[in-house]
């Protein structure tokens, strides 16, 4: 039997409810939208020095759909797409965006020993996890195959140029929210905004305070597959959270869960016993590559490498029909507000 669903994770996803509702003397602001495929939604404490929220609504709009131009792999004229469609041996001109987000994924990339790689686009659409094709179990030569038009140490940087040496196809999806969340941060920072949570495509981050002197609070999930169940909620002050996880996005056969997250070394998407990893971090863009790089070393590498590197991070390990949770000393400190 094969099963797919594909929701997207996302830890801030009870957050709403559990901020509670303001009225207006309160002076907090929120909105919405839509980016990167998914939605946005952005809070802050607004005084008598910070823009109108009219103003603040255009600026981030403007900003996200010109990340999307540039960035987006859905949009066969973007940058990032020419680049995906151009030969080996190509340099091409690229913004600071982009760049700094390769040079980020090569340092997650060398750290971690291989296991982040932004290049696992073909690998992912012969597994059925990008476009509309059913999910399937290729076989082994096909998965080969793949391979050789992958592998992030055959990409590199040029003074603003990007270059491949093979034929390789860039996915930035699992640094590019986190990315941008910063990047909103700083922008609301520089309109004299200083108490804000952002959020987008459920990566998150928050600081200052709200009023009456209350962090901001986020949930995160319980792994389950069909609802959402809030395990924990976390002040959030100067972090952001990212979550990664196997069960929002995969198919089953044979008794099997294969999920949207790949081993770069096998080629395969990983099957093991953690559910999810959370991880805190200063940077929306470094948490949300070190719970992939936690998610795919697995419960007992990716504990190792929390810890020798001194990370904020959550486990949840499937154990029999449930799941029991393992925190770093790094995470225990901040959710009680030690840090």
């Amino acid at each position: 039997m094969l099963r797919r669903l594909i929701q997207p994770i996302s830890v801030a996803a009870l957050a709403a409810a559990l901020m509670g509702c303001f009225n207006s003397s309160e002076s907090v602001v929120e909105i919405y939208g839509s980016t990167m495929g998914s939605t946005y939604s952005i809070k802050w404490v607004s005084d008598a020095n910070t823009p109108a929220e009219q103003e603040v609504k255009q600026q981030l709009d403007e900003m996200l759909e010109d990340f999307e131009e540039v960035a987006s792999t859905w949009r066969p004229n973007s940058l990032l797409s020419r680049f995906n469609a151009a030969p080996a041996g190509t340099c091409q001109d690229m913004p600071t965006s982009i760049l700094e987000l390769v040079e980020l994924a090569d340092t997650l990339h060398e750290q971690s020993e291989g296991s982040f790689d932004i290049t696992l686009g073909p690998l992912m659409r012969l597994w059925g996890f990008h476009g509309d094709e059913e999910p399937r179990i290729p076989e082994a030569t096909a998965i080969a195959a793949a391979m050789e038009r992958t592998g992030q140490e055959f990409l590199h940087v040029s003074g603003q140029q990007l270059c491949k040496d093979r034929e390789l196809e860039l996915d930035i999806s699992g640094l590019a929210a986190g990315y941008m969340v910063d990047r909103v941060a700083e922008r609301l920072i520089a309109m004299g905004i200083e108490s804000y949570m952002v959020e987008l495509t459920g990566e998150l981050r928050a600081d200052g305070l709200k009023p009456g002197g209350l962090p901001w609070r986020i949930a995160v999930e319980e792994p389950r597959d069909e609802s959402r169940v809030a395990q924990l909620v976390l002040p959030l002050r100067g972090y952001s959270v990212s979550t990664s996880g196997d069960y929002r996005n995969f198919f089953e056969q044979d008794g099997m869960r294969y999920s949207h997250t790949f081993d770069p070394v096998s080629g395969s998407p990983v099957l093991q016993d953690l559910a999810a990893v959370t991880v805190l971090h200063p940077s929306a863009a470094w948490a949300d590559g070190l719970s992939t790089v936690l998610l795919v070393k697995g419960s007992e590498e990716g504990w190792k490498y929390a810890l020798e590197h001194d990370l904020a991070a959550l486990f949840v390990i499937r154990e029999g029909d449930g799941f029991v949770s393992r925190s770093t000393p790094r995470f225990k400190a901040l959710q009680q507000g030690e840090e």
